[in-house]
């Protein structure tokens, strides 16, 4: 699936309605203002999912269903959920989330919303239940639930979020996916995540409410984490879990939307398939399945980054994940139990520096943080330093913890570890201190830094210039701020800047943002002209621009 196709879409729609109650606190400005909910922390605990795509495009070797298949040729005769089950916990998977529903608009459950669906196929005389059986595996072998509902219905003719072509069909499918929403989330037990993929037209915040009032909502009005921004397995470095309230609302945010300091707790979660970047099973993507290596590095890159590792494995035409598939999975599982079950030494604590003694000087070649994230992301920079006959030498450093951070160092026998919050909002906590000595190199490319997407795009910088043509992006005369996003390090400043509309400078209308480094505020008094930024930036050499309307 185009993820990035299919926000910028809903992005351009504005499908933003009220919210339900669902973000965290808000904390005093003097520590970390934004503070998750207990649903997000126990969220974040389970670290790993497992995604199911299974649709009638499998049968047609595409990853979009493109509604040729006829019905009685879905006959999935060795279905087997429970072997997909077990394949989620080789791998170390909490929880599943299955999609009962894809943008062609064929539903795995029984329904009567709608003819496409699994009631009228020959499996089990039409009287099957895919979802059923997928909740009820989870329940045998102690993981949790999640489903996605794609808004999209193109057996319908509903687009992108479920708009309609006429308020008469708006009104129709609104009711129809208001129906299916309902059937999914009251008859299958509890649920963790609940996807929409994008946003939706049809109003769904009273049902969740209702229905599943602490699951994770991925992606519009109602949302309670989002997207990372692309599709590779990869989360930026560092990568918060803050948010302004302003762009989580809007259902579309990435991680590129961070802000340490939003008032605003929205994790982000790294979607990633095994056969990537293909979703779905076919007769010619055998070949794609990541090696055990590749997985390694993208546990590194997500969860060792502080998000949520949701890792597709696609169901084949038997209703089976394939071999490869399943052997990829599996031994990805023997190696994180193998690198990470048992550290030489752990402990938690709070303040600006913390001390882990080893009972015995040992090796170590890892260290995982993490902050104890009920009090908020406080820790903005820190070292990690080791203690050898009472001298101490810096191993690495770093930025963001939150929930966890890997953090592979040099090989060194110490007797003692210690981390430094060099920058931090209030009191430090961390829940876990661990040192280990995994005694194999970190997975190639586990500090690789990715390229990140986010609705609100608008260019980029290299070596410490930029020069952006807003003209496409800005449609009224409005107020806009322009936030500079680092790909490593931070802005220092921003310089020279030069705002031109219709090809003259309008130096009066763009100004600085208190306080802030990396923000310009536009005075857009026009449209209709080119509108053009240059300028230069101190301290991260690159980076992305967001472009935001106020």
């Amino acid at each position: 699936m185009n993820r990035r196709q299919i926000l910028l879409n809903s992005a351009q729609l504005g499908l933003v309605l009220a919210a339900r109650k669902a973000f965290g606190q808000t904390a005093g400005a003097s520590t970390a203002r934004a503070l998750p909910s207990p649903d997000q922390i126990a969220w974040q605990d389970l670290e790993v999912g497992m995604f199911v795509h299974f649709a009638p495009n499998t049968w047609q070797d595409v990853e979009s269903d493109n509604l040729s298949t006829p019905l009685s040729v879905i006959d999935p005769k060795h279905l087997d959920t429970d072997q997909w089950a077990r394949t989620a916990v080789a791998l170390g998977a909490k929880y599943i989330v299955f999609v009962a529903k894809h943008q062609g608009g064929f539903c795995m459950w029984q329904t009567h919303t709608t003819d496409y669906s699994i009631r009228n196929t020959p499996w089990r005389d039409g009287k099957g239940d895919v979802l059923a059986d997928v909740a009820a595996s989870c329940r045998k072998f102690g993981l949790k639930l999640g489903v996605y509902v794609c808004p999209r219905d193109d057996h319908f003719g509903a687009k992108t979020g479920g708009i309609c072509a006429t308020p008469e069909l708006q009104q129709r499918y609104n009711a129809m996916y208001r129906e299916q929403l309902t059937e999914v989330l009251s008859r299958y037990g509890g649920m963790v995540e609940v996807w929409f993929d994008g946003s939706t037209a049809a109003p769904v915040s009273d049902i969740l409410t209702k229905y599943q009032p602490h699951a994770m909502v991925f992606q519009g009005p109602s949302a309670t984490i989002r997207w990372v921004g692309n599709e590779d397995g990869f989360a930026p470095n560092p990568c918060w879990n803050g948010i302004s309230r302003t762009d989580a609302k809007s259902g579309t945010a990435t991680s590129l939307n961070s802000d340490p300091d939003g008032d605003t707790w929205m994790p982000n979660e790294v979607d990633v398939s095994i056969r990537r970047p293909d979703w779905f099973w076919s007769t010619t993507n055998e070949k794609k399945v990541l090696t055990v290596d590749q997985l390694l590095t993208i546990y590194y890159c997500s969860v060792g980054r502080g998000c949520q590792l949701l890792l597709n494995i696609p169901v084949n035409r038997d209703g089976l994940l394939s071999k490869p598939d399943c052997d990829a999975a599996a031994g990805f599982g023997t190696q994180l139990r193998q690198r990470f079950a048992k550290p030489i030494a752990a402990l938690s604590g709070s303040g600006e520096e913390i001390l882990l003694s080893l009972p015995v000087p040992a090796k170590i070649d890892t260290v995982v943080l993490q902050e104890d994230t009920s009090k908020g992301e406080r820790i903005r920079g820190y070292r990690i330093d080791g203690r050898t006959n009472g001298v101490w030498t810096e191993l690495g450093t770093g930025t963001s913890i939150g929930h966890k951070r890997i953090q592979p160092v040099r090989p060194t026998t110490i007797d003692a570890l210690r981390m430094v919050a060099t920058v931090h909002k209030g009191t430090p906590w961390l829940r876990t201190f661990a040192a280990y000595n995994i005694g194999v190199a970190p997975p190639a490319g586990w500090d690789a830094k990715p390229q990140v997407w986010a609705a609100n795009l608008a260019g980029s910088w290299r070596d410490g210039r930029f020069s952006l043509d807003l003209t496409s992006k800005i449609d009224s005369a409005k107020q806009y701020r322009l936030r500079f996003v680092p790909s490593s390090g931070e802005v220092d400043a921003l310089r020279s800047v030069v705002l031109t509309l219709h090809g003259l400078s309008q130096p009066n209308l763009v100004k600085p943002v208190a306080g802030k480094h990396d923000e310009l505020i536009l005075d857009i008094t026009e449209v209709g002209g080119a509108v053009q930024i240059t300028g230069t930036v101190e301290g991260a050499v690159s980076g992305q621009v967001l472009l935001q309307k106020l």
